[in-house]
């Protein structure tokens, strides 16, 4: 025989716990209904951030689709000597400050700057004349978005 089991044999053998008698029939409502509420209270704290994370604001598009541009001018402007720095980068955190200080919102931001940034990458390794079309045409689409988004839904 296994050790273990002859250490079981040995363990006393267990009581089952017997209702207790002074607990009376409303007193038992009112433990049933914490644990309701209880439970309750825990499924709609859990619940609650999927249910935020979930509402995304009305203009969460045209945002996103600036975030992507932003990416996009931050490499090709410093692919064609325009001497900006982190200009474009810049503009990209004011936006994640003023529109999306935490969470999955910023993630999604965030993660639209990085696909622009690195389309580009991966197709430009010197200025060219296709690049500096694509430059025009996205300082002025998102110059529109900005200008959308802040006459739209602004206060």
């Amino acid at each position: 025989m296994h050790p273990v089991c002859q250490i079981d044999r040995l363990a006393p053998p267990l009581e089952l716990a017997v209702p207790a008698a002074h607990i009376d029939g409303d007193m038992k409502i009112r433990a049933l209904a914490i644990v309701i509420l209880m439970t309750g209270w825990v499924a709609v704290e859990t619940a609650g951030p999927a249910i935020a994370a979930e509402a995304a604001a009305p203009f969460d598009a045209g945002l996103a689709r600036l975030s992507e541009i932003l990416g996009s001018l931050h490499y090709l402007r410093g692919l064609c000597g325009a001497n900006e720095g982190n200009k474009w980068r810049a503009e990209m955190q004011a936006l994640l400050d003023a529109e999306a200080s935490s969470g999955e919102r910023r993630a999604r931001f965030i993660a639209h700057f990085n696909r622009g940034y690195r389309a580009y990458l991966q197709t430009y390794r010197t200025c060219t004349p296709a690049a500096d079309l694509v430059i025009r045409r996205y300082l002025e689409e998102g110059s529109k978005i900005a200008r959308e988004v802040t006459a739209r839904y602004s206060n």
